[in-house]
This record gives C-alpha cells, structure tokens and sequence, in this order.
C-alpha cells in the first residue's frame, strides 16, 4: 500500500454531500417567487389577489374605502397645495384643518383619497401620508390656478367627470367634495341611510319646490351610489362635452336634469339643504346644525382661501363658546351670524 496516496475517511464524504445540498437549497431558494428579483414590479397593485396588472387606482380605492365600499374623492392641484408668498397656509391645509376641528370627521381622513392631477400635489400628498392618485392627463397642464369658467377649467371638470365615472364602473359609491368645502361635521349622519336615493347633491340655495328641475345644483359636494342607473346617468352626462361649447359640466348636467333625465333613468334624487350643506351662495343660518361650508358664488382661489380661512375662524369661536358655556348653546346658535365673505363679493368686479 502506497502510503503517499491520498485516502478519504468517512468525514470526507458527510462533507461532499453537506456542500451539495447547500447548492441545491441556494439554487431553489434564489429561484423561487418569493425571493427573485424583488423589485418594484414585485410589489406592485398586481401581486394584490383580484387587482389587475398595475391597476393603481383599484389599490388607491381599497385601501381608502368603507367596508361598503364607499370612499370620499377630492381633487387636488399644484395650486391647491403650495402656499403663495403672502399666505401661511395652502387650501389643502384648510380643507385638512376642517377635518381637524370638526365634529366627528377625524375619523373620516382614513377614508380620503386624494386625485392629484399634477406630480407636485402627489408628491404633497404623498408627504402628508395620505391616500393618494396621481391622475395622468396625456398632453395637458393641471398645475395652475385654473380659473372659474375658463377654458382650462372647463377641461378640468370634464376630465373629473370621466374619472369619477370610473369609479362608479367599478363598484365605488363615493362623496366627491371639492377642496374649498369645510367639513365641520360627518356628513354622513345627514345623508339617506339604507340607500334611499340614488345622488345627493347639493345646491346654491335651496328652496321648497319638489321639483327636480326647479334646483340650482352644485357639483363641488355630492354622494353617488354606484349602480346602474348612476352609471347610465354619468355615461350620458359626459357624452355631451362635445356639445356644451362654453359650459362647464354642472351647467350641462342642470340642462339634463330639467330634460326630464332623472325620471328616464328612474333615478331617486336628494337635493341637500343649506341649513345642513351650507356655503357662501346661502349661508345656513343654524350653526348648530350646519355640516358642510363650501366657497361657492366665488371666482378666484385667493378671494375663497381669505374667506374660507375666516369662515374657519367663526367656526372655531363657536365651538370656544359652546365648550366654555355648553348650557346656553341655543342661544349661542341663536346669536351666531358668518362674517361676510367680502373677498368672494369683490372677486367678481
């Protein structure tokens, strides 16, 4: 026997089988779904079970919604979320600062999912941590002010339209509010429970007549159950923008209305109350009762932000003087008046 020769004892082999499985186990591993490649891709609304591939928006509306599938829609722009030289604060801010100081409606932000037409009012949203879309408009500026019956506006409008048709297709019911409604208390403790109407909407100014063709709706603050009336509804609604040269989408939705469409479609509408669903065309004149403050009857963001921001104000002097002398709160309701919107008042000189 050679006694240079190399020899293997029973270790060597306990070795070469123990490296080999380590191979294999490091193969099927790096292989598998659950490690390789884990990227952005991996993680995307795709990989959520029923979500279709890079369906942001299906994602966006789960994680806002209510258990019944409704959720509170607002749009947002790059001039709704930065602040101007001369300002302290942005309209997102008062919107969100309504939530803060309302009654019953801090809860409500979970359910918020704001549409950012613009990467800068994504990225504003995105830093906030609150639900965001970032909504892309091939070949067209979002950003700036766009300014009441513009043509710009106008656009803006009817691509909302077709974007809040979306998510009705999907099975979304939803509140869509405008950024420049102060929400003091929850809305949904004043809207139809058990699905009693089809849309609530609100008005300028309200007033007695039963007749659906007799209101002067607004489409800054409504509730929509998605079925398949809604749809229809908002199906025919956008196939008039072609149609509408120089109205914006409220315009053409009122024409609808006292066309008699509610009825052809069997549609159960609400028209929400000032008392309750206030703004600055008809003030409510029931502090104790009224839920949401819109800047409406204004034509500029600027004059809407000064006056939003003192409605804000009174809003909070209310609720000093409840909290103070919580006995006497009807005669608190009683003596309480709005500061004239002035600003809103001059916008239109």
């Amino acid at each position: 026997m050679d006694h240079n020769s190399k020899q293997f004892c029973p270790g060597s082999h306990v070795m070469i089988y123990l490296l080999v499985a380590i191979a294999v186990y490091v193969f099927v591993w790096f292989s598998s779904p659950f490690f390789g490649n884990y990227n952005e891709a991996n993680s995307s609304p795709s990989n959520f079970p029923g979500i279709g591939v890079k369906d942001e928006l299906e994602l966006a509306l789960r994680e806002a919604s209510m258990p019944n599938r409704t959720v509170i829609i607002a749009v947002i722009n790059k001039a709704y979320v930065e602040r101007s030289v001369n300002e302290e604060a942005t309209m997102l801010d008062l919107f969100l600062e309504s939530f803060w100081v309302g009654e019953n409606t801090r809860p409500l932000l979970e359910h918020l999912l704001l549409v950012a037409v613009d990467q800068t009012a994504y990225e504003r949203c995105q830093f906030r941590r609150l639900h965001c879309y970032r909504l892309v408009t091939e070949g067209v500026d979002f950003a700036g002010e766009k300014v009441y019956m513009s043509q710009d506006f106008i656009n803006m409008m009817w691509r909302r339209t077709l974007f809040l048709l979306e998510i009705l297709k999907r099975g979304y019911n939803f509140i869509f509010t405008d950024i420049d409604v102060m929400w003091l208390r929850n809305p949904f403790l004043r809207l139809s429970p058990l699905e009693e109407a089809d849309l609530e909407i609100s008005v300028d100014t309200f007033n007695d007549d039963p007749r659906p063709e007799n209101k002067y709706i607004n489409t800054g603050f409504y509730y929509i159950r998605s079925n398949s009336k809604t749809i229809s509804l908002f199906h025919t609604w956008y196939s008039q923008k072609n149609n509408s040269t120089g109205k914006k989408e409220q315009d053409v939705l009122q024409d609808l209305i006292r066309g008699g469409l509610l009825q052809k479609l069997n549609l159960k509408v609400k028209f929400l109350e000032t008392r309750y669903f206030s703004g600055f065309c008809q003030d409510s004149k029931d502090i104790t009762a009224v839920t949401t403050m819109h800047a409406n009857c204004c034509r500029n963001s600027k004059a809407k932000f000064r006056d939003l921001t003192t409605a804000l104000r009174d809003w909070k002097q209310f609720k000093a003087a409840v909290f103070q002398h919580p006995e006497i709160i009807d005669r608190i309701g009683l003596d309480f008046k709005w500061t004239a919107h002035t600003e809103c008042l001059n916008s239109w000189q």
